[in-house]
């Protein structure tokens, strides 16, 4: 039982130079400061986190954008005072997470990336065991949760273990809201549930804003980040950016070109042999090639018109996975 509950009841101007966009007027909710963890021993060391900074808004939904491994999960278990850092402090609603970890949390939500409930008990069971945990009940806070438990009500008969990805996703963000929290910390909450309720989660993580609750959410899907206030991208333990989505995107300078034709794998290589390209990968259906700025569409195009079929070439526009493969490049 204690495992469970630890888990659930954790009830940039920085050395990266990564530059803050942090509005001075609203309070923050989460502080971090140059937050560091090394795993291993001195001959097989991974440093996970590097002296990482940042400041979360109260009542803002901040992302953290990143591949696996990037150190979101470290990052997320040291904040819910899971984990103690090897450097740095860091506070949650002004507590220490090393000092006042009893006080964290009793505040913040944490719903971990894996599913971690009680799988032999019902929706319902494990529901009222977290709801007992913070001496509250499902009848006092279900206004919180309506919105989320009411689509998972009819089977809250069901074992845990029953459910579909997605409704255990809901069972779990249930569970984490249930003594209403003022920080809610979700590790990638979207990974393997379907694109429909990939949507329905962050409708509902939106409706959650609206209740002032400050919301932390990791996610390796680039898509998500455009639905945050601000982003951070993570990548092997280092901030590459902090902003807003479209702020990401805005200080993308550079010419993006999509081509396509018949056999991608040779235009992937043609374009990346050609001199005038700084960068080359695929996206979708598409291949995307960063430009220099002095390039010519009608150069490329005839460059490419020599060994490929069928080729379509347009200009468009970046986003937020365009401004991270270059940031990781840097």
């Amino acid at each position: 039982m204690i495992k469970i509950q630890f888990f659930y009841s954790m009830s940039i101007d920085n050395n990266n130079s990564v530059q803050s966009t942090l509005p001075e007027a609203r309070a923050t909710s989460v502080v971090v400061k140059d937050i560091s963890k090394v795993y291993g021993k001195k001959k097989d060391q991974v440093q996970a986190l590097k002296r990482i900074s940042f400041d979360v808004l109260k009542g803002e939904i901040f992302g953290i954008i990143g591949p696996d491994g990037a150190g979101k999960t470290s990052l997320f278990r040291i904040l819910t005072t899971l984990l103690l850092p090897d450097g740095g402090n860091a506070q949650v609603d002004g507590f220490d997470v090393v000092k006042d970890y009893k006080e964290i949390r009793n505040r913040v939500g944490y719903m971990p990336g894996r599913f971690s409930l009680y799988q032999d008990l019902t929706v319902e069971e494990n529901l009222e065991f977290f709801a007992t945990i913070f001496k509250t009940t499902i009848r006092e806070n279900y206004d919180l949760i309506k919105d989320i438990y009411s689509q998972i009500e009819p089977f809250k008969h069901r074992r845990a273990g029953k459910l579909s990805g997605g409704m255990k996703q809901k069972l779990a963000l249930s569970c984490a809201l249930i003594h209403r929290p003022s920080v809610l910390f979700l590790d990638e909450p979207t990974t393997g549930v379907d694109a429909v309720s990939r949507k329905e989660f962050w409708d509902m993580l939106k409706r959650l804003k609206n209740q002032e609750i400050t919301i932390l959410v990791s996610t390796p899907y680039m898509d998500e980040a455009e639905l945050c206030d601000r982003v951070a991208l993570l990548q092997l333990g280092k901030i590459l950016t902090i902003n807003t989505p479209r702020g990401v995107i805005d200080d993308f300078k550079k010419p993006i070109m999509a081509a396509k034709a018949t056999n991608m794998l040779r235009l992937l290589n043609d374009l990346k042999n050609y001199e005038e390209v700084e960068d080359a990968y695929p996206f979708g259906e598409y291949h995307h090639a960063v430009m220099k700025n002095d390039f010519t569409e009608e150069d490329l195009k005839n460059f490419l018109r020599k060994s490929n079929k069928e080729i379509e070439l347009k200009k468009t526009e970046p986003d937020i996975e365009d401004c991270f493969m270059a940031l990781m490049k840097k």
